[in-house]
């Protein structure tokens, strides 16, 4: 149960974060990589790299590995299958070979139909997802934030002594 509330809290803190839409879009499009692919191999090393280089929401790409955990299991059958045709096709056997063959990239374990599989369909839903995510952040702060505000709860929540102490040591 306290897994759950904190889930919400994180939740709530992501979108509600100073973050702009698209930073808070852009983390949750590139989280879902996370959830999606299989979770030990260098793609995802490179990718939490250019996550702590660019200036992403954090928060908003564990919630998108979060939401998309359940997809990835889902769905793996699918991105077997995906793979498995792309590692099949006789035109492009020379290159696999070559990725196979080279000393890094070897190391991106592309030769496995899951992981190429699943890594071709995230890329082609990355852009969609961004900017639906950013869409919906940008609806959400407009809408139901400026509503909630408006509540007597919220109110009295935020003038509380213990959210000033929350604030105290909430990092900005």
């Amino acid at each position: 149960m306290y897994l759950i509330l904190r889930l919400i809290q994180k939740l709530v803190a992501t979108l509600n974060s100073e973050g702009t839409p698209g930073q808070v879009g852009a983390g949750m499009a590139i989280g879902t990589v996370f959830g999606l692919t299989p979770l030990m191999n260098l793609h995802n090393l490179v990718i939490l790299a250019f996550v702590m280089v660019f200036r992403v929401s954090f928060p908003a790409v564990m919630l998108g590995w979060f939401v998309a955990v359940p997809f990835g299991f889902a769905l793996d059958p699918v991105f077997d299958s995906i793979g498995l045709t792309m590692l099949e096709t006789l035109r492009l056997v020379p290159l696999w070979t070559t990725v196979a063959n080279a000393p890094v990239i070897a190391l991106f374990n592309l030769n496995n139909s899951v992981v190429l599989g699943s890594f071709v369909c995230w890329i082609l839903v990355l852009v969609p997802l961004y900017f639906g995510m950013r869409i919906c952040v940008a609806k959400y702060r407009e809408r139901v934030y400026a509503r909630l505000q408006g509540t007597k709860v919220f109110k009295v929540v935020k003038g509380s002594k213990i959210y000033g102490f929350y604030r105290m040591f909430r990092p900005e």
